[in-house]
């Protein structure tokens, strides 16, 4: 399977820079590539009825949107675990 294109919003890249440290970001921009590798990976389960989907990364968490026809994945939110989903 061929990596899906990366996308992320605005927010997203702005609440990247806002990571902890410099090894939590290093550690997140890399769990991120790997979503582009493999958008679903196994045991992974959908947030809303949309291809809304999350993804650890220590404490944080990545939620990207998937789109099958593009190929892409969208970055939406870069959050602390206690604080993402809400």
């Amino acid at each position: 399977m061929s990596d899906y294109r990366l996308l992320a919003t605005t927010s997203a890249a702005k609440e990247l820079d806002a990571v902890g440290t410099k090894k939590d970001r290093q550690g997140t921009v890399a769990r991120i590539r790997s979503v582009a590798r493999e958008p679903r990976p196994m045991g992974s389960q959908k947030l809303t009825a949309k291809e809304h989907y999350p993804a650890p990364s220590r404490a944080y968490r990545i939620v990207h949107e998937i789109n099958d026809l593009d190929c892409s994945v969208t970055v939406l939110q870069i959050g602390h675990r206690k604080g993402v989903y809400r």
